[in-house]
């Protein structure tokens, strides 16, 4: 276990925000982990906890007077092993992306679409993070959680972990920020079948003369992975967050009436009552691509993404944020939601 006094955030928030916290708990094991909780309970029980994983969902809009855990337990184990599938424990600070790689060198597939996305095992589950058609939920068993409260161990199974876009049980309120997610169970197959029906990924095989019959699970995430550099700044050049807000979900009725101005709204169909409308497209058409306040922006090539030119507060991209949610609302009367979580005082 590690243990930093005054410790600076910078390097554990891909905005790469300067706020500091008064405590930082690196532990490796589950055993570390209730050993520090049970201290804790006895001795700082007056500081709040924050569990984070690769800081790529935060902003820090002040410093953190509290303690914040991370998580290094890496360990991956193959729990189960089938014709068709296999069950394999990660550990909650296993890289994401380095478990999707490791996946397909194993043989193991499904996750191939979420290559590249920022973050740790852990918080993947939490968020239920998802790209090109498939989230993480759809691959999750069960997970591995410690109560923070009062460091019993649980486990939670699938239909427990209420799964949809971007949500999962540990989101809700009654429940956020009491559990440390150590361990999460995937089921994998052990046969590459492509999920090529978003973000354009056939017209970009099509552009590059390969065709389905011979697309390899190595070769899809070597495409994913260079539409996402396209499209997205690294955040150790430029921190950002990823995709900021959530697309918004709405009514067929909403639809209508923006495709009464506004034909050519990119849409997908999320039921027979609702569709998913990209919250990019949604900001672009406002004007907000590539503008800036202060050394706040929106990306320049992805509307989604507000970026931390250099030297920006956590309080400068609240700024652009709520700047950007105002004239969605007043130009389409769509609320967007953040992805990001908010830490500190606004």
């Amino acid at each position: 276990m590690e243990v930093c006094k005054n410790c600076s955030v910078k390097e554990y928030n891909t905005f790469g925000i300067d706020a500091t916290a008064h405590l930082m708990v690196k532990y490796s094991s589950i055993d570390e982990l209730t050993d520090f909780l049970k201290k804790y309970r006895q001795e700082e029980s007056h500081l709040p906890l924050l569990h984070i994983g690769g800081g790529s969902n935060l902003l820090f809009l002040s410093d953190f007077a509290g303690i914040i855990l991370f998580s290094e337990i890496k360990d991956i184990t193959l729990l189960s092993d089938d014709e068709e599938t296999v069950l394999v424990s990660v550990g909650a600070g296993v890289t994401h992306d380095d478990f999707v790689q490791y996946a397909i060198q194993k043989g193991w597939y499904g996750v191939e679409n979420l290559s590249l996305i920022p973050g740790q095992v852990g918080a993947s589950a939490v968020q239920n993070i998802g790209a090109y058609g498939v989230e993480a939920g759809d691959f999750i068993k069960t997970v591995h959680t410690i109560s923070l409260e009062d460091g019993t161990s649980r486990q939670w199974n699938h239909d427990e972990l209420c799964y949809s876009y971007r949500h999962s049980i540990f989101k809700d309120q009654a429940i956020r920020g009491k559990y440390a997610v150590c361990h999460v169970v995937f089921q994998l197959k052990k046969r590459f079948t492509p999920c090529l029906n978003y973000g354009g990924l056939r017209a970009t095989l099509q552009q590059k003369g390969i065709s389905e019959e011979n697309l390899s699970a190595t070769l899809l995430r070597d495409i994913i992975i260079e539409t996402r550099q396209n499209k997205l700044p690294d955040p150790k050049v430029m921190g950002n967050a990823g995709s900021f807000f959530m697309n918004p979900i709405v009514g067929i009725d909403t639809l209508q009436r923006i495709q009464a101005k506004n034909s050519n709204v990119p849409y997908y169909e999320v039921d027979k009552e609702t569709v998913k409308i990209p919250a990019g497209w949604l900001i672009e058409q406002c004007g907000w691509k590539g503008k800036s306040i202060g050394p706040a922006a929106v990306h320049d090539r992805q509307a989604l993404v507000l970026v931390n030119k250099g030297g920006a507060t956590g309080k400068d991209i609240l700024e652009l944020c709520k700047a950007v949610q105002q004239s969605v609302e007043e130009t389409f009367g769509i609320h967007l939601y953040p992805e990001v979580n908010f830490i500190g005082e606004s």
